[in-house]
């Protein structure tokens, strides 16, 4: 079974790391439920595709549907300690590195989507829409970010890295941000400026905002305090 080591507080990324047991390995209903939610989606567009029921021009429909994917477990991977945080519930910690790699599946499938069936991996063609469309820079620099987390997620890394694992594995951060704004951008919306198509972005920019809010320790002694404080009462 995955327990979680305790590594220092800023370490609190996408990994668990695996005991030796001589017992079963225990699959939870929240293990069974993240990936059943992991490969739903993927099934669900291959349904849409082979039963003709996307739209006049499917490459869009699905490499806009897997970006949006990818966002959700992202936000979902980032969600794991702020709800812990805030409810002492620490089963979906043993699941963040399990949600990040999810994130990693579909913008991998995202950009493979985007490269090979909508350009047909015409280097010089993606070349050129990626220096001239803003939103694909900043989605080209959010899988940059994301590529070297995926590598590095699994236990051998993070012995090896050691502390250098945690500095690396900040950069989920920066990805998350950079992700929002590729999404507003890709809706053709201005999410500076509130115009556009920019609700759902705007819905999923404040709810990172917010998750990343409570890992500032100040916030996170505020809101683990809160807890205790209602634990008592109750």
């Amino acid at each position: 079974m995955a327990t979680m080591t305790r590594w220092p507080a800023s370490i609190r990324g996408w990994i668990c790391v695996p005991t030796i047991s001589k017992t079963k390995p225990i699959i939870t209903w929240l293990q069974t439920l993240i990936h059943i939610l992991g490969w739903l989606p993927l099934a669900w567009i291959l349904y849409l595709y082979f039963a003709g029921k996307l739209s006049v021009n499917p490459i869009q429909d699905i490499e806009q549907q897997l970006g949006h994917i990818a966002v959700y477990f992202l936000i979902a991977s980032l969600a794991c300690t702020p709800l812990y945080t805030l409810s002492g519930w620490r089963e979906p910690l043993k699941y963040r590195r399990t949600l990040g790699l999810y994130c990693f599946m579909y913008a991998g499938v995202h950009v493979l989507t985007f490269t090979g069936l909508d350009y047909g991996f015409n280097l010089q063609l993606i070349g050129g829409i990626v220096l001239k469309k803003p939103y694909a820079i900043v989605g080209l620099a959010t899988f940059i970010l994301l590529l070297p987390l995926a590598v590095t997620s699994s236990c051998w890394w993070m012995k090896k890295l050691g502390h250098k694992w945690t500095k690396l594995h900040r950069l989920v951060y920066l990805a998350g941000v950079l992700d929002i704004l590729h999404y507003a951008w890709a809706k053709k919306g201005d999410i500076f400026r509130l115009s556009g198509d920019i609700l759902q972005p705007l819905f999923w920019g404040l709810l990172l905002l917010l998750l990343l809010a409570l890992r500032l320790p100040p916030v996170r002694r505020w809101a683990s305090g809160l807890r205790h404080k209602s634990a008592q009462v109750t």
